[in-house]
């Protein structure tokens, strides 16, 4: 009991802590945007914002001039809806037509201080997913894309994957849930690096039994200017079936006022984050597994 009432204690003291500290206590923003191409940032919002997003992904980048390097066919989306009703809090939904996955999250941010090295930041996340669409044989197979597996160079779906390594005593299992802790750090007043350990809960959908497992995510950001910066980004996950590998993505932002604009290459073709932190069904290692990408994110205020 004593250490169910620490670990309750230990995840709600970030939450409390940015919405109590003083404005005087906040640091210089690490990352200008809230989030890098799938990893959210300790970057707070102001009262009253609202963010909107758009992100794609396309096939792969092997696929060559016939394909139009993996820019024609089914296109994998995310659109997402954010509001922040006070500076150190923010509310949002983001839906993915990969499995038409929903989510319901809420963000903690607001906390930081200035270090020896530049300014640090704090955040918490936490959010709820529904799978609505696990069934793959009703219509939504080309939503997952061509992916390989073992060197396979692209005769196969993941959809088809996912319904021969199903757990065949497996109820619908569609419900996934997070919780992270960000924590971001400014070098030399152009290079913001970030960490955000996370517990997930239930990675995979097609087991019988929900389980719960460790990830981390680590991402770094070059500022060259103003407009014009330089991220990456890279998924630490425990591999199972059909997410035996890390995610990985690097790319390029372009911030004009109101607006980031990411185009970015990488080996996850989903986006929402209980199907990034499990893990990718594509080795990063291996440029077959490639596919272009962007996020847009356009931030109003009133």
């Amino acid at each position: 009991m004593k250490q169910i009432t620490a670990n309750v204690w230990c995840g709600l003291s970030i939450p409390i802590l940015c919405l109590t500290a003083p404005a005087a206590a906040s640091a210089q923003t690490v990352f200008a945007s809230t989030q890098s191409a799938t990893l959210p940032t300790a970057t707070p919002s102001d009262a009253g914002d609202v963010l909107v997003e758009i992100s794609h992904r396309f096939g792969h980048l092997s696929g060559g001039a016939s394909d139009l390097w993996g820019l024609d066919g089914f296109v994998l989306n995310r659109l997402g809806l954010a509001y922040a009703p006070h500076d150190a809090f923010t509310v949002g939904i983001l839906r993915s037509n990969s499995l038409d996955n929903t989510e319901f999250n809420a963000r903690f941010a607001g906390l930081g201080f200035d270090a020896p090295i530049g300014p640090v930041q704090f955040a918490a996340q936490a959010g709820v997913a529904w799978n609505l669409q696990v069934d793959t044989d009703d219509g939504h197979v080309g939503h997952q894309h061509v992916v390989l597996h073992g060197g396979n160079t692209g005769t196969g779906d993941h959809a088809g994957t996912a319904n021969r390594s199903r757990d065949e005593t497996a109820e619908d299992n569609e419900m996934q849930a997070y919780a992270q802790v960000i924590a971001n750090a400014m070098i030399a007043g152009r290079l913001a690096l970030g960490v955000v350990p996370t517990l997930l809960w239930n990675p995979r959908i097609h087991d019988a039994d929900p389980v719960s497992t460790v990830s981390v995510g680590v991402n770094g950001q070059l500022y060259l200017d103003r407009t014009w910066s330089v991220f990456g980004e890279w998924i630490i996950s425990q591999p199972r079936v059909d997410q035996e590998y890390d995610s990985g993505s690097f790319g390029v932002e372009i911030r004009t006022r109101g607006h980031f604009f990411k185009l970015l290459v990488t080996n996850q073709h989903q986006m929402n984050p209980t199907q990034t932190l499990a893990g990718a069904a594509e080795d990063f290692l291996d440029p077959d597994s490639w596919r272009i990408g962007f996020n847009i994110q356009r931030r109003l205020r009133f």
